[in-house]
């Protein structure tokens, strides 16, 4: 760690020095512009504005490797943050090929844009900065929890074709939350902070720790649907108002939990978590009703669905906890 003095210019500039090692190694010259931006948290990071950026890219032999495993290479590959992205062998496999196109439909920004027997290339053509972490954080709260609605709609009414939509919104979900991870992982490695001036580094880890629980939100809503495409005959009416009273407590908690998040309110985020043992009383009462039925198999699709409705209120009070992590600091 190097110091430098302040010293002061013309009256009322303030100067330092910049470590010359630093300045050779990031390319700054004399006449070179650099930009300072001032942190929520009082410092000021500095940056070299030069001409034009480097593309970061990842070349991929791709021989004898198919599956999850060319998936997992991909999605790795694009949250380490490479915008370019070249997949080859002596013969690319239509097999790899559709793999490849499958994923890249998982993810928000890259896109084909070469391909031959031998090479395929896919390039990232979004800037992570035109969706500031806390909007996609909110975005992926509104999809879960619309998700979860329709899929106890869906779950009421016997409705398969809304199951069947309910299970495809998850992509959705899945795709704001890796682009998150990346946006989280380019700032850490020292990427330029954007809005610092709304969002600092450490929110940026608090909205990052946050996105984990919504996607498992989402993942639990497609599992209700599921359920629901699988029934054929309705729910009993007053179990099935016990799951809906479910349904809405398990929301609430997630809602009230992002509003502590966005607002830093503690008191808040401290009522949804002791609100959980109120959600589990409320799930032990539906699963005895449950067991009353006279469908084995209704009973144990049923249980599948108390456990998810469960499961999400859990996921607000992980959500709530983290909102008084991130609040401490304002205090």
């Amino acid at each position: 760690m190097e110091t430098r003095k302040v010293q002061q210019t013309g009256g009322s500039t303030y100067i330092i020095s910049l470590p010359k090692p630093w300045a050779e190694k990031v390319g700054i010259k004399t006449g070179v512009r650099v930009s300072i931006q001032a942190q929520p948290d009082g410092k000021l990071v500095i940056d070299p504005i030069l001409e034009g950026r480097t593309i970061k890219t990842k070349r991929i032999d791709v021989t004898g490797c198919e599956g999850q495993a060319l998936e997992r290479d991909i999605i790795a590959a694009y949250i380490y943050g490479y915008d370019r992205m070249e997949f080859v062998s002596k013969r690319i496999l239509s097999k790899q090929k559709q793999i490849i196109r499958k994923v890249c439909y998982k993810l928000i920004g890259p896109e084909i844009i070469e391909e031959s027997s031998n090479c395929l290339v896919i390039q990232d053509l979004l800037n992570p900065n035109e969706l500031p972490i806390k909007k996609g954080i909110h975005r992926m709260y509104l999809i879960s929890s619309s998700m979860q609605k329709d899929a106890i709609r869906a779950l009421k009414n016997i409705d398969h074709d809304l199951a069947l939509d309910v299970s495809l919104r998850d992509d959705e979900v899945d795709r704001l939350y890796l682009l998150i991870s990346k946006q989280f992982r380019s700032v850490l490695c020292g990427s330029k902070i954007p809005y610092p001036s709304e969002t600092s580094i450490e929110e940026y880890h608090d909205f990052r720790m946050a996105a984990s629980p919504l996607e498992r939100i989402g993942d639990h809503s497609q599992r209700i649907a599921n359920v629901a495409s699988k029934l054929e005959t309705p729910i009993q009416s007053d179990v099935m108002g016990g799951v809906e009273d479910l349904s809405v407590a398990s929301m609430e908690l997630v809602k009230q939990a992002i509003d502590a998040l966005f607002n830093a309110d503690t008191a808040l985020a401290n009522r949804v978590i002791d609100s959980d043992e109120i959600l589990r009383d409320q799930a032990k009462d539906l699963d005895a009703s449950i067991l009353k039925l006279e469908s084995h198999e209704t009973m144990v699709y049923l249980r599948t669905v108390v456990d998810s409705l469960t499961r999400i209120g859990d996921y607000g009070k992980n959500i709530a906890e983290i909102a008084i992590n991130s609040a401490i600091n304002s205090k």
